[in-house]
């Protein structure tokens, strides 16, 4: 019985957890979309038009349309007109106190980690951490730069080292190139290999002899 019962929850956890993760995805962008209808209904003259009150009644409505804005917005800014749009944006939330310091972390944080052009998280390697002999998987997220830079005369490598099984808070490291390992895997292999605590181990590949060197800017 206890082997039926564990073949059974192997079938039906990864649904679960899966079901689970859409819901979540789901209610937060419509609880958006909901305080959007709610800003709305307070900024708009008395009596608030039924229409807009019966939209949150439309299962769904709220994730379409939030999905179809970010759509629109990514095509206007893309082109001279939205570029210049953009940075007025970001000049007029730069000056505001207390958004200002939000805004600019925030914004950096995605830039660099969503931009096609970026270098953060395109690489998974291996480092030794957190002792001599104990190797872990890490991204590289780019050099180190400002200050720390001018302390760090050799060629060194930022890293970001996860922790299982939840990948979304680790550790910063900053170490030689010469003692990073480089991986043929992809980020969203090493991503499994690490939630699954080494039990969903990635395909072999072809090794890779030198880690390549970052494009700069």
């Amino acid at each position: 019985m206890k082997k039926y019962i564990i073949a059974g929850l192997l079938v039906w956890l990864p649904l679960a957890v899966t079901i689970w993760v859409l819901t979540w995805a789901i209610g937060l962008l419509n609880g958006v979309f909901l305080a959007v209808v709610g800003v709305l209904g307070s900024v708009l003259p008395e009596p608030v038009p039924t229409w807009l009150t019966s939209l949150t009644q439309i299962p769904g409505l709220g994730v379409a349309l939030l999905l179809i804005a970010m759509l629109l917005t990514g095509m206007f800014v893309t082109n001279f007109i939205g570029q210049w749009w953009l940075k007025q944006w970001d000049r007029l939330l730069s000056r505001i106190p207390i958004v200002k310091s939000i805004y600019s972390s925030v914004k950096q944080v995605s830039d660099t980690l969503f931009s096609s052009s970026g270098q953060a998280f395109r690489e998974a390697v291996l480092v030794q951490y957190p002792r001599q002999g104990s190797w872990t998987i890490a991204f590289v997220t780019g050099k180190p730069s400002g200050e720390v830079a001018h302390h760090l005369h050799d060629d060194y490598l930022s890293l970001y080292v996860p922790t299982t099984p939840n990948p979304t808070s680790g550790f910063f490291l900053m170490v030689p190139r010469s003692d990073v390992m480089a991986l043929n895997m992809t980020v969203d292999e090493a991503l499994k290999y690490i939630i699954s605590m080494g039990v969903v181990a990635p395909p072999v590949h072809a090794p890779v002899a030198v880690l390549p060197e970052p494009v700069r800017s």
